[in-house]
């Protein structure tokens, strides 16, 4: 497993009874997790001095408890130097902050791959979140295109840009369903030397579509294939669906790359060190294709 363990802004203070309690900035929250299914005695005094709450609802969905007044948003710095990137936190009311601090692992991959290539890099970014892998690459000197179906997502990763300076790297900020926006590429001849996808584990299209992640990755990973360089640096995809095992991505990147790129393939799981307890609470899976 690979940990996040370089934050300095963001901290997993403790982890039990199916929930984290976390530090974000000078904020503590406690949030459900349904990998903490553990109940050991809390490790932390600061499990009562917690600034909000996210309480799950038995008809789904969820709401905030504040105990204390919170602003609507706050930043935090991830990383240092050339490769620091400050995000925007804000809770929202399906219990994420519009960071996954895990995925800094990833992120700092990515950046470290593109220095080294030695050659300008397009990178293609789907499901691409508020931002944090596209503001990574970009701060590394790659060319991005940022691709997620949510108009206020795309806004607050926009957001997140200018707050880390970025602004005038060349990201192109698309709005569009994922899928569709990859065959119109293929259509319009464009190609790209990274591609990274962090799907849903399952939602819906505008036409009421249904996306399972198990049953659509093999086909999006194949039309993704499709809009790679003739020497492409990485593919990168991530999934926080537990019935997907992080093999059954490796096999797939495997059996669609390495026969006609070469390249080697690798999986594993990302976490988060737990301050209390020195154990880290794993975060979902990343498999990789690398030149």
């Amino acid at each position: 497993m690979r940990p996040a363990d370089t934050w300095k802004d963001y901290e997993l203070i403790d982890a039990t009874g199916g929930n984290r309690l976390e530090r974000w900035g000078n904020a503590l929250l406690i949030r459900p997790d349904p990998q903490v299914v553990w109940k050991s005695a809390p490790k932390s005094p600061l499990w009562n001095k917690a600034d909000a709450v996210y309480h799950r609802s038995s008809q789904g969905g969820g709401q905030w408890e504040y105990r204390r007044r919170l602003p609507e948003q706050w930043k935090i710095a991830c990383g240092e130097g050339a490769d620091q990137l400050t995000l925007i936190v804000s809770p929202t009311g399906f219990k994420h902050t519009g960071v996954f601090p895990e995925q800094a692992v990833n992120w700092a991959w990515y950046a470290n791959k593109i220095r080294a290539a030695g050659r300008p890099i397009r990178v293609l970014n789907l499901f691409g979140y508020t931002g944090g892998a596209t503001l990574a690459c970009a701060a590394a000197g790659a060319s991005v295109c940022h691709v997620d179906a949510s108009k206020g997502i795309v806004q607050w990763a926009r957001d997140n840009a200018a707050a880390s300076g970025l602004t005038d790297r060349p990201i192109r900020w698309i709005v569009d369903d994922c899928a569709k926006f990859v065959a119109r590429e293929i259509r319009r001849g464009n190609v790209y030397d990274g591609i990274i996808m962090d799907p849903p584990s399952y939602g819906r299209g505008p036409g009421g579509e249904i996306w399972k992640l198990e049953d659509c990755v093999y086909d999006l990973i194949a039309q993704c294939a499709q809009v790679l360089s003739d020497k492409p640096l990485f593919f990168a995809i991530n999934s926080y669906t537990t019935g997907l095992s992080p093999a059954v991505m490796e096999y797939i990147l495997k059996t669609e790359l390495t026969p006609k790129f070469g390249g080697k393939t690798s999986c594993d799981e990302i976490g988060l060190p737990v301050s209390a307890t020195g154990g880290v609470v794993p975060c979902g899976a990343t498999a990789l294709w690398e030149e």
